[in-house]
């Protein structure tokens, strides 16, 4: 009967989803409630989680408990420490969930709600989830080895030098697009820079107090942090209005840029528990709380949806950037989707903390999926303004002007009504001084947050203080990316170091903030087509390894979506650098740039910063030609493995950690068998599960079960 129950349960979830993602798909004739998107992919997302994770831990993996994992096998109580599951969930989600989930489903709203939508969830159920939870497996069995270093002992040496090459590459091209999203989310912006500017104190007061005033007092720490984030999220607004302060901390693109340089520099060099640790804590309670009340608000408040299912861009003429739908929306929406910084986070500190081989499918399958649904929640948020408003705020200059006539003339002309004096109230409304081109994402996801929140808690009247929550929770996002490279005890070696990978992505972010198409346009692309190639890399050593766990049968798990992913890739990288529309092509919008020069129609004052932009966009060419080729060397040298292994000339040698059956748990397992214990505790967990009336103690339990065996033959003869 209880199967039975079971199997409708199931059934009706999965209905439920099916309809809503029809209507999603299908409704044209009105606008649809948020409501839906809400429902279709939490019933997807159960689903997927119920029946197709549970094929890949048993099929495809076989996840085995009573093998020791790296932490039980290295315990130092430094990086291998065994952690409860739970707790490893939530610093796995927050290790993977950056700007990305947010930022990236906001900008590809510029295609309509649908083709992101979908996305969002097919992509994480069928190619994210299956990329993080895999490696995590194959590093788990690997002893906690890294993404390269697995690629170097599956794949090859020369892969596996090519996957660190690329994985360094692309980290620096990461950190530079995540730094941009914070400093338009910053300048012209007395209040949010203020606020962020802040928890700086904050943070090494906090470490301070941790360690040397009140040491392991970590609630009393907790409480204070709190309290003083949340003040000065609020004093943020009494700076705004004050004309000598606003002046102190409205700064430009360019100067912002400097200051996060500096600090990305000194939060390297710094001991962790003074201000990284710190302050990565206590941001966690604001974006988590703002994550899951967005989602209660769209339920509560159920806005409807207004941007249409696909808009007049899918051709390729997005003002947000430029390109068509493929391959652009599954780049733009990298996070969220699948993300291949996740399999450095899966090879990484994960592995090395993990109690059991079964806890890698709640952990890795299931925290993408939690990813997934705020990508889910950043799109609707988005979509729920109106499409005007939307476009007026993530429209670079370039592209629509500066004066809010002029943009308002712009976008009314694609066929989106905006009235500037709407911008003027809605900048207002949530303290800022102009929401006019913020490109970046982090300003109308806020808004969108400062929309839903105001109908549910506040009215208008709190509307800034949403908004202002929105936006920090972004820019604290960003701040996780960028972590130590490395700690060490020998301070020349991390000044070096921090020295070198700081100039690497501020190089990037300067590019980005002086761009007169606000460096979105085309770092955004570029940040895409990096992440998504290491996705590629990390797809290619877990279908390598598949193979070679004789799994050929399942090894399209793994082999559709490396497929996918490089046909994209390769296609965007391909777009990026040949194409001839200069908003899409790197080596195209430099020689438009270099034609004008010719023309003079660049005036003098502008001519260092034009021939500057030149070099970037010939470099990005550069950058994306080499990564695009690693990657294809990579899948060159996996085939060839493949199909040596396949041939039966090369043997199929694993190289995974000696099986360790953990022969301690096994016994007190077994004692516990044994002496009843675990009979009693899962009597007591049935009991509670029926909502009987009246439990047994032990000692009635024991007598029971005695006169239970005994009460009839037991034995022959």
């Amino acid at each position: 009967m209880k199967k039975v129950i079971s199997a409708f349960l199931w059934i009706v979830i999965a209905v439920v989803g099916t309809g809503a993602l029809a209507t999603i798909a299908l409704q044209r004739s009105e606008r649809i409630s948020a409501t839906w998107f809400v429902v279709a992919a939490a019933c997807f997302y159960v689903v997927a989680y119920r029946f197709y994770s549970a094929f890949l831990a048993a099929k495809l993996v076989a996840l085995d408990d009573s093998r020791a994992t790296p932490a039980e096998r290295n315990d130092d109580g430094r990086d291998f420490v065994p952690t409860n599951k739970w707790v490893l969930f939530g610093h796995h989600f927050a290790a993977i969930a950056g700007p990305g989930p947010l930022v990236g489903p906001t900008l590809a709203a510029q295609f309509g709600y649908l083709p992101g939508t979908l996305w969002l969830i097919a992509g994480a159920a069928f190619a994210g989830c299956v990329q993080d939870f895999v490696i995590l497996f194959c590093s788990i069995r690997r002893n906690g080895k890294s993404l390269g270093e697995m690629a170097r002992d599956e794949v090859g040496k020369r892969g596996g030098f090519i996957a660190q090459l690329a994985v360094l590459a692309i980290l620096i091209i990461l950190l530079g697009v995540v730094a941009l999203v914070v400093v338009n989310a910053l300048k012209t912006s007395p209040w949010a820079t203020f606020t962020l500017a802040m928890t700086i104190p904050i943070a090494l007061l906090i470490g301070v107090y941790l360690r040397y005033l009140r040491p392991g007092r970590v609630l009393e720490a907790s409480l204070i942090g709190l309290a003083l984030v949340l003040f000065v999220v609020v004093a943020g607004q009494w700076v705004a209005d004050s004309a000598s302060w606003a002046r102190v901390f409205t700064l430009s693109g360019v100067a912002l840029a400097y200051w996060i340089i500096a600090y990305g520099f000194a939060a390297s060099a710094l001991p962790v528990w003074l201000l990284l640790a710190p302050r990565d804590y206590l941001s966690a309670f604001i974006k988590a709380g703002a994550i899951f009340s967005l989602a209660a608000g769209i339920l509560i408040v159920r806005p409807e949806i207004q941007m249409p299912a696909l808009t007049k861009f899918i051709d390729g003429s997005g003002p947000v950037f430029a390109g068509k739908i493929f391959p652009f929306c599954f780049i733009t929406i990298a996070c969220g989707a699948i993300s291949g910084f996740h399999s450095l986070i899966s090879s990484g500190t994960t592995p090395k903390m993990i109690q059991r081989e079964g806890h890698a499918r709640l952990i890795g399958y299931g925290a993408m999926l939690l990813e997934s649904f705020v990508g889910v929640m950043a799109m609707v948020a988005a979509c729920a303004m109106q499409p005007g408003v939307y476009f007026a705020i993530n429209s670079p200059a370039g592209i629509v002007g500066t004066a809010p006539d002029a943009v308002a003339a712009t976008i009314s002309g694609w066929g989106y009504h905006l009235d500037p004096q709407t911008m003027i109230n809605m900048a207002h409304a949530v303290g800022e001084q102009t929401l006019f081109n913020r490109a970046g994402g982090a300003p109308s996801l806020a808004v969108g947050m400062a929309q839903i929140f105001s109908s549910t808690i506040g009215g208008e009247r709190l509307m800034s203080i949403w908004y202002r929550v929105g936006r920090f929770m972004v820019q604290e996002m960003g701040g996780r990316v960028w972590k130590p490279f490395g700690q060490t005890s020998w301070m020349p070696s991390v000044v070096i170091s921090s020295a070198f990978v700081v100039c690497a992505w501020g190089y990037f972010l300067y590019q980005g903030v002086i761009d007169p198409f606000g460096g979105i346009n085309s770092l955004w692309p570029l940040f895409g087509i990096a992440n998504q190639l290491l996705a590629a890399v990390a797809l290619v050593v877990a279908t390598t390894i598949l193979l070679k766990m004789g799994r050929l049968k399942w090894i399209w798990v793994t082999l559709v979506p490396m497929v996918w992913l490089i046909t994209i890739t390769m296609t965007a990288s391909w777009q990026k650098i040949f194409s001839g529309n200069p908003r899409i092509g790197f080596l195209s919008g430099a020689s438009a740039l270099v034609a004008q020069i010719a023309a003079g129609k660049v005036p003098a004052t502008r001519l260092t910063e034009i021939q500057r932009t030149i070099f970037n966009l010939r470099l990005d060419a550069v950058v994306t030609a080499v990564l695009a080729t690693m990657i294809l060397v990579l899948v060159f040298e996996a085939i060839l493995r493949w199909t040596a292994i396949l041939t039966k000339r090369s043997e199929a040698v694993l190289h995974e950690t000696p099986k360790i059956v953990d022969m301690a748990r096994m016994f007190w397992l077994g004692l516990r068998e044994w002496s009843g214990d675990a009979a009693y505790e899962r009597y007591q967990r049935a009991a509670v599960r029926k909502k009987a009336t009246w439990v047994a103690t032990r000692g009635e339990f024991y007598v029971e079960q005695v006169e239970r065996r005994y009460s009839r033959p037991n034995r022959c003869c």
